[in-house]
């Protein structure tokens, strides 16, 4: 059988989520017992990096349509691939004579991106996200992931019993100057994309986004799926008590992430795949001036907890803007 010429490991022996595959082929993927097992490893683990895969857009789709259907991303205008080829496809890069420069503790970094999870400022979530590299910076520019489960387990018990049963209000502002939570020591926006004003301005005619902090899966592990990046409050709390509770729970993701995640250093041949309703992720950057540039598919899902506002039946596909 085909299924025997896969390989399945562990990420990490420090970690309990995460798996890497090996011998993957476009060949192999026709196998129905070989997309069968890549699914059961994908939900049991919720990340998978592939490993000395083809490096090619037939090959990212031909993955990508094992999890599921594709999905056009919710903000129309993005960078596309190519529609005809790679539906719902988009490439990430950055220029950075104008991108996003932030400053931590004293080092300027580009093309860096706080913990999230992708489309918080949409009612849908989709199921997940398969990535691989076009473009590595010289250094950094590492993709970090944090298993929501783990986090669930391993935060303060009394952080964790406060923040069971509410739910994060967000919004698609995406400029780093504005995130209000969970922001690193001694951080500084040094300089502003400005398509990210175009965005945040066009974001504010949309009602705002609601997701639940903590949710259970069908399998009966509880997760703790918080955004820091583009949370605005918690519902029902926007002051100063639910405010400092969204902040220490922001801030304990952050420092979870420093000693409980996983940063994946690219290689051309890779490709990964994370469960967007599990994990949160993350870039930690590279030394400005040096370009990235990644290629993402969108697989189509949705777990069914979020809403708009006010129940407002307003779709992001109606954006037109840049990301």
């Amino acid at each position: 059988m085909l299924m025997t010429s896969i390989t399945i490991s562990r990420l990490s022996d420090d970690l309990p989520f995460g798996c890497r595959i090996g011998g993957v082929t476009r060949e192999k993927l026709q196998d129905d017992s070989v997309r069968a097992r890549l699914n059961e490893a994908f939900e049991e683990r919720g990340l998978i990096v592939f490993e000395d895969v083809e490096p090619s857009n037939e090959m990212q789709i031909a993955l990508s349509t094992v999890f599921g259907p594709l999905k056009d991303h919710p903000v129309h205008a993005v960078d596309l691939v190519d529609p005809e080829t790679m539906a719902g496809a988009i490439e990430v890069a950055s220029d950075p004579k104008k991108s996003d420069i932030v400053e931590i503790d004293g080092v300027r970094y580009s093309n860096w991106l706080p913990w999230h999870f992708d489309h918080c400022y949409n009612n849908e979530l989709n199921r997940a996200g398969v990535l691989r590299v076009l473009q590595s910076a010289p250094s950094g520019g590492l993709t970090g992931f944090m298993d929501g489960i783990d986090l669930y387990n391993a935060i303060s018990p009394d952080l964790r019993s406060a923040i069971e049963g509410r739910s994060i209000v967000y919004t698609m502002d995406m400029q780093f100057g504005n995130m209000r939570f969970g922001k690193p020591d001694s951080f500084r926006l040094v300089q502003l994309d400005p398509a990210m004003l175009e965005i945040a301005e066009q974001a504010r005619s949309y009602p705002r986004a609601i997701h639940p902090a903590t949710w259970t899966r069908a399998s009966g592990e509880k997760i703790l799926h918080v955004s820091p990046w583009m949370a605005e409050g918690i519902e029902g709390q926007e002051g100063p008590e639910g405010d400092a509770l969204l902040e220490a729970i922001c801030q304990e993701i952050r420092l979870f992430g420093q000693s409980r995640a996983y940063f994946h250093q690219w290689q051309s041949t890779d490709m990964l795949i994370w469960d967007n309703w599990r994990m949160l992720h993350s870039v930690t950057g590279c030394n400005p001036p040096h370009p990235r540039r990644m290629q993402r598919t969108t697989i189509k899902g949705d777990y069914g907890l979020g809403r708009f506002e006010n129940n407002d039946n307003g779709h992001y596909e109606l954006l037109e803007m840049t990301l």
